[in-house]
């Protein structure tokens, strides 16, 4: 069993709590919604065996606690969050892996536009970029009426409107320190639901960025956005273990499937750079 280190760090407007775990190149997981650190607790244990893994609780969630009242959240706050994480815990010239899945994969993307050189490569998982679809006006109508319904309603009713982000069915149950769903739905789900990387700079990095997605979430709303954008950059969306979760579900299977992606997509972006040296 890989030791837990874990410890917090004061960024603009909040505290942010985080566990290391392993040793090995870094690899940073980033949660979606309203997860915390502990929705990555079985997938880092495995991949703790061979990377220097670090997870954390996002701003608002958890143990993560805002400085002031809550507000409505940014994705390029979130992204200077991990940023400086990466800065505060690996080496000062060490590029860095990173996993985000959901609204994760969003802040690992804008992570990669704005810090380039500190990203040697991104899986982003079902990033929900809603807004590119052509019915996006239909489905971010829909996202206003499930907050709407929770603050008028209340929480079941709502998440029973949420479904339909996943095929019809229930939003996957998933480990947590807290229960962050009130936080998620008043200030989380509009603002990150209409964000886009821009389609220029995300261009620029297009190299480091392996687009990725649920085997069993293909035919989901939450897995349409990725087939937008990994077709516009003419790439291929990688398939994971299990649906928008897999990583919870089938941790063993989902680590092996993310170190092989990682694996074959560096040596692929290093053979497109001209260098030598492939692999981790």
């Amino acid at each position: 069993m890989n030791p837990v280190n874990s410890g917090t760090l004061a960024v603009p407007g909040a505290t942010i709590y985080f566990e290391v775990r392993g040793e090995g190149p870094f690899l940073l997981l980033i949660g979606g919604g309203n997860s915390d650190a502990t929705v990555y607790k079985r997938l880092a244990a495995v991949l703790a065996g061979s990377h220097r893994v670090v997870t954390y609780d996002p701003r608002g969630n958890s143990r993560s606690v805002l400085d002031g009242s809550p507000m409505d959240q940014r994705v390029e706050e979130h992204a200077d969050d991990a940023y400086r994480l990466i800065e505060h815990l690996a080496d000062p010239d060490e590029p860095v892996y990173v996993f985000g899945s959901c609204s994760g994969g969003l802040i690992a993307l804008e992570l990669t536009i704005r810090h380039p050189g500190r990203v040697r490569l991104v899986v982003a998982h079902e990033a929900p970029v809603l807004s590119i679809l052509p019915d996006a006006e239909r489905h971010l109508a829909l996202l206003d009426d499930i907050c709407e319904t929770y603050l008028r309603e209340g929480m079941a009713p709502a998440l029973t409107k949420l479904q339909a982000l996943h095929g019809g069915r229930p939003a996957p149950d998933l480990p947590e320190v807290h229960n962050n769903t009130d936080f998620f739905l008043t200030h989380f789900v509009r603002p990150f639901t209409r964000f886009v990387p821009d389609p220029a700079a995300l261009e620029e990095v297009a190299d480091k960025v392996v687009w990725a997605g649920g085997h069993a979430s293909r035919e989901d709303l939450v897995h349409r956005p990725t087939l937008v954008l990994a077709g516009r950059l003419g790439r291929e969306v990688e398939l994971f273990p299990g649906g928008h979760v897999g990583y919870a579900r089938y941790p063993a299977d989902f680590a092996e499937r993310l170190v092989e992606v990682l694996t074959l997509a560096t040596d692929a972006a290093d053979a497109l750079r001209g260098t030598t040296g492939g692999g981790q």
